[in-house]
């Protein structure tokens, strides 16, 4: 099956999930090559828009995704990557999940989990790449 990479510019939304209990982790983009890279190492790849290349979760903080099984969508321009998370969690900013902000109705910002560790609030990038 030909993913369509097209679509968006060489990139496609890779959304990545608990394989064992369904939590919506984090999204990142992927480009052919970091597909591939996902695929023969078994580790999950994206391509940093922000830096142009790519990065393996997890390659400094040891926070990885282990690749379960690829799933793809139905007009194939877009995954589902359900992952076995390494650590403790994926997010830069300390959480378990990226998704640990609800948006209320009223328009305000309700932080919805517990941070598992702390990282250096001057890093915008933080440290849990």
């Amino acid at each position: 099956m030909d993913i369509d990479f097209e679509k968006g510019n060489g990139l496609i939304p890779a959304i990545i999930q608990d394989h064992s209990n369904n939590e919506v982790l984090m999204l990142g983009f992927m480009n052919r090559e970091a597909l591939a890279k996902t695929r023969e190492t078994g580790f999950v790849t994206f391509y940093s828009r922000s830096r142009q290349e790519l990065w393996t979760k997890g390659e400094s903080s040891g926070q990885k995704l282990l690749l379960r099984e690829l799933r793809v969508d139905c007009d194939q321009d877009a995954l589902l990557i359900r992952a076995e998370l390494s650590g403790s969690a994926v997010c830069h900013k300390g959480y378990r999940s990226c998704f640990f902000r609800r948006l209320e109705s009223s328009g305000g910002v309700s932080v919805i989990a517990d941070r598992v560790f702390c990282f250096n609030d001057t890093d915008e990038q933080g440290s849990n790449r």
